[in-house]
């Protein structure tokens, strides 16, 4: 009786935090394997909040996800440098969080909270039905129809929120220095105005609503000098990121006459805690059942795309890269370098001394990384070629001076074979033949140590 085939090894997953289980039954069973435990051999990571260190992440680790739009507990420019794709996962939690934001401008316009507290005094101490018309003039508030929200960062929540301000008959300015093109395609350019500056935003605005993400340029953008701009009276709602508002100086705005309130799904220090128009929830913007399911699925699907095939999308550190998939016919060749000239002809050369005919190929670059997807003709012998096996060829590639890994796949896209994955730290290659690392391989965090 002939002996059965060995079943080609799965890709492994390492999940942090909890990732929602529908979202992760996108993996198909037969060729992925989900871990929550340890990191030996993981090819890809998808978490939500966990800060990533380098020891999480192991040398045969293609990708990281992020279920969710904010990158900043990814290490992002650390696994930039060692030529690790990060992904995210825009769009998924921006109705949630669109939701949310309305809740916020009610919130700010009428005494919500306040009246409710109130309620809730007046019903303890057996007033409620005597009081309750007579309480209620202390928390009037003001209409949301007519106002004008200024919206900060225009991308799949910022106009979420714009277009739901314009159905309650708002007005809507918006400012986004980072707008790109396909992000101002979907706005509805006729009927809101864009804004060269933050500050031409607050000078117009009656309640400033917040979706750009925490970096050097925007935190600590919501300042001294944009609050000198805004309106007395005017809001501010915060549900992307604690690090955009100086609390230090919108204490100081509203100890100076800011009669506007400040409603954020973030904790504040003791400057503004205490306050009436201060109002915090929990962090809620992305945790509806719907968002957690469609960040994960999205999440999921981005990375099983790149591990089957190489193609690169909602990345933050890596160029958008596609090539059309012909793996039944070809051996797909995926190498990431440093973005310098001469990288292309110093790879392409490799196949050419090795007499190997490339099929297709797509070279991208953004910012200091280089990535290039070459197809090759698969061989049945090395008869014809100057190499004696598949690792010979890898190992020549990947010792390149500046490229940072290789990694072949073939079959199709539905069962796609990882023959090989590649390193190259610090003019070391790791891991020529292998498909999972096995826990023999040291991670990032350990060769950085040694280093």
């Amino acid at each position: 009786m002939a002996a059965a085939a060995k079943a080609a090894p799965k890709l492994v997953v390492r999940t942090f935090n909890k990732i929602n289980a529908a979202g992760l039954s996108r993996f198909d069973p037969s060729m992925f394997q989900i871990k929550e435990d340890n990191n030996d051999g993981a090819h890809a990571i998808l978490l939500r909040s966990h800060k990533l260190q380098a020891g999480d992440v192991p040398l045969m680790c293609r990708s990281i996800a992020r279920c969710g739009a904010g990158t900043n507990n990814c290490n992002v420019p650390l696994m930039t440098d060692l030529g690790v794709p990060v992904f995210n996962t825009p769009g998924a939690n921006a109705n949630a969080v669109k939701e949310l934001a309305l809740c916020g401008l009610f919130l700010a316009s009428r005494g919500v909270m306040e009246g409710a507290t109130r309620m809730e005094e007046l019903h303890q101490s057996g007033e409620a039905h005597a009081q309750i018309e007579k309480v209620k003039a202390q928390f009037g508030g003001r209409e949301l129809a007519g106002k004008t929200l200024g919206v900060v960062g225009l991308g799949a929540i910022g106009a979420a929120v714009l277009k739901a301000a314009l159905d309650l008959r708002m007005e809507v300015v918006g400012f986004d220095p980072a707008l790109s093109v396909d992000a101002a395609l979907k706005l509805p350019g006729h009927r809101i105005r864009i804004v060269d500056s933050l500050e031409d935003l607050a000078k117009a605005s009656d309640y400033i609503s917040l979706h750009a993400p925490s970096n050097e340029h925007t935190n600590g953008m919501i300042s001294t000098q944009i609050l000198s701009q805004m309106r007395t009276d005017a809001c501010i709602l915060n549900f992307a990121r604690g690090e955009l508002v100086d609390e230090a100086a919108l204490a100081h705005h509203f100890d100076n006459g800011g009669s506007g309130r400040y409603v954020c799904d973030f904790a504040v220090g003791p400057e503004l805690s205490p306050r009436s128009n201060v109002i915090v929830l929990p962090h809620l913007g992305a945790s509806t059942d719907e968002a957690e399911e469609n960040a994960a699925a999205m999440a999921a699907d981005t990375t099983a795309l790149y591990l089957q095939t190489g193609t690169i999308r909602d990345s933050v550190n890596f160029p958008t890269t596609t090539l059309p998939a012909r793996l039944d016919t070809v051996q797909r060749v995926c190498v990431v370098n440093e973005n310098r000239p001469g990288m292309l002809g110093e790879i392409l050369s490799v196949f050419g001394n090795a007499g190997i005919n490339i099929v297709q190929q797509i070279n991208t670059s953004k910012g200091d990384v280089g990535y290039n997807v070459i197809d090759i003709e698969r061989l049945s012998t090395f008869d014809d070629v100057h190499f004696k096996s598949w690792d010979a060829l890898q190992f020549l590639l990947t010792s390149l001076d500046g490229v940072k890994s290789t990694r072949y796949i073939y079959g199709t896209p539905a069962s796609a074979k990882h023959a090989g994955y590649a390193v190259n730290f610090k003019g070391q290659v790791y891991g020529i033949g292998s498909v999972g690392g096995g826990p023999t391989l040291p991670s990032f965090g350990e060769l950085l140590d040694e280093a």
